[in-house]
């Protein structure tokens, strides 16, 4: 890979810098002008903070740059695979957040490769324009990392299908508008194969979402449970029985991102800076062991410059997207606990 911006690149980039320079500042401070800076709510669609990724949604989507490598018949700028992982690594250095959740990262790259001209109108303008949330129906109670072992059965009839089942660990599902999923739909078949993708609205009925509420009090992911559940077939996306293909998709847009990678590299920074200014000692052993989580963080970012390497080839990044995704989850840990063996019991709090 060649890490030089080309001219046109460059120019991006100093663009997509300066914007967030200058425009993130004043949505904030609208936004503080406004309702104040006390009892902060940061989740998103909630309080505060709901109204600030509101607004922030509406500046992003005046320039389209919501999905700027999206087509632009469906409201991005067409931009290529460099262009974008250029706004991502600026996103991020700048700790911007980006909108569009799920939807921008998943489900609509997803579509735009493999579904009907019907199921494009239908949803991607919705999703450049914030009105739905999407979350997603993969890992079940048996089938997590195992994903192809999935249980949850659709049934065709007529032009329905009826699923029935169970995912768990469904982040946002709590809030979701929409659901993107894999059920088994040929139980005779090699796992891989006889599982379809499927779009389900959340308001369906036979649809359970159950809170699960993990040790610091939060409430992110949940159980869903789908009892005769009906799905119209026109929401299958691709080929029924050849879903495990479209869904493997997915995950290579979710995993070929340098937000992870540059956060990171923020938190090693962040929690280093708080040691300085407030004069805790750090042993040498431990400053070599920071040395290590630098080095790790760097290598993070290099994991993701091999994935976007790829796609600007037009290849489709499979291990590469995976050891970038399972490489990130390890670090944060390790990272997390060489900051706990810094701060003591103070770094419970």
């Amino acid at each position: 890979m060649d890490f030089r911006d080309t001219p046109e690149q460059a120019k991006w980039r100093q663009e997509v810098r300066e914007f967030l320079r200058t425009e993130w500042p004043k949505v904030r401070a609208e936004v503080e002008a406004e309702f104040g800076t006390e009892n902060e709510e940061l989740e998103p669609g909630f309080g505060r903070g709901g109204e600030l990724m509101r607004r922030w949604r509406k500046k992003l989507a005046e320039k389209g740059w919501i999905a700027p490598a999206w087509p632009k018949e469906y409201g991005g700028l067409g931009l290529g695979v460099m262009e974008q992982f250029i706004m991502n690594e600026e996103f991020a250095e700048a700790r911007v957040p980006q909108v569009g959740g799920m939807g921008v990262s998943m489900v609509g790259p997803t579509l735009i490769i493999h579904g009907t001209e019907e199921q494009k109108r239908e949803h991607l303008p919705r999703i450049l324009r914030g009105e739905v949330q999407w979350c997603q129906g993969y890992s079940e109670p048996g089938a997590g990392s195992d994903l192809a072992s999935l249980q949850t059965r659709a049934v065709r009839d007529g032009d329905e299908w009826v699923i029935n089942g169970q995912k768990i660990w469904t982040s946002g599902a709590h809030q979701a508008d929409w659901m993107f999923m894999l059920a088994r739909t040929d139980p005779d078949a090699p796992k891989h194969r006889g599982i379809t993708y499927f779009l389900v609205d959340m308001k369906t009925p036979g649809i359970t979402v159950r809170p699960l509420v993990n040790m610091a009090g939060l409430h992110n992911f949940n159980e869903v449970f789908f009892e005769d559940v009906r799905v119209p077939h026109k929401n299958v996306v691709g080929e029924v029985n050849r879903g495990w293909y479209v869904g493997t998709t997915t995950l290579d847009f979710e995993r070929s991102s340098i937000g992870n990678a540059v956060g990171q590299r923020q938190a090693i920074e962040q929690y280093l800076e708080y040691a300085k200014s407030n004069g805790l000692a750090i042993p040498e052993p431990l400053r070599f062991e920071w040395a290590d989580r630098w080095i790790e963080a760097a290598v993070a970012k290099m994991l993701s410059y091999r994935v976007v390497s790829l796609q600007a080839q037009g290849r489709v990044p499979n291990y590469e997207a995976s050891m970038a995704k399972l490489y990130n989850s390890e670090l944060s840990q390790r990272i997390a606990r060489t900051a706990m063996k810094m701060f003591g019991l103070w770094g419970q709090v």
